[in-house]
């Protein structure tokens, strides 16, 4: 074998190997953001499994209060109207997760219908016949099981979006972001305890 073939092998040999470590490491960094990008999607999936619950407790909940004759309508409006807007919004999850506009818009409406639910509870603790309404009791229950796991799984959503996106902006992953076209994920916002539901007090209401 002359002197110049062995080069031209070695040589070929050599950019093998270069180049089969930058494809490993290609599409590895890929899978990782394809990975952590679906990651992200199934926390949020089940904040609006959370979402959805609450809102589906709300027609019986409204329900059970119209039979006070004498409650506040002013109040129980207000949490029908803030039901509507916050399951009004039909956005796909692309579409929310890729527009920080479009993501706190839904999140503003979301916490609006927390804050009407807070002000009916309020309210609730000057009848004292639907204090004792045993299936406003279940409502109440149920009502407040889900604003805990609403914010279990919107805390859960933060930390699974600042994987990823620490991720996405690690150099070279930042590259091979660009070129697929991945993008930043919104937080809930990370100011005045952006990761807490809004509250909905019930602790007055328990029967003692």
């Amino acid at each position: 074998m002359s002197r110049g073939l062995k080069i031209f092998l070695i040589v070929i040999g050599v950019l093998f190997v270069v180049g089969f470590m930058a494809y490993r490491f290609f599409v590895g960094n890929y899978n990782a953001l394809v990975g952590l990008d679906e990651n992200v999607k199934g926390a949020w999936a089940q904040v609006q499994n959370q979402y959805q619950r609450r809102a589906d407790l709300i027609p019986n909940l409204v329900k059970t209060v119209e039979g006070a004759a004498t409650f506040e309508k002013e109040t129980l409006q207000g949490v029908i109207e803030a039901r509507a807007k916050a399951t009004q919004p039909q956005v796909n999850v692309e579409g929310l997760l890729n527009d920080p506009q479009a993501f706190q818009k839904y999140q503003q409406a979301q916490d609006n219908l927390g804050a009407a639910l807070g002000r009916l509870m309020v309210v609730v603790e000057r009848y004292p016949d639907l204090k004792a309404n045993q299936n406003f009791l279940d409502l109440q229950t149920q009502l407040e099981g889900t604003e805990n796991r609403i914010t279990v799984e919107r805390k859960r959503f933060n930390e699974t979006v600042q994987g990823y996106n620490t991720k996405l902006r690690t150099f070279p992953t930042v590259a091979i972001a660009g070129m697929f076209g991945f993008q930043q994920r919104p937080y809930f916002e990370a100011a005045a305890n952006a990761q807490d539901a809004p509250k909905v007090d019930f602790s007055g209401l328990k029967q003692k």
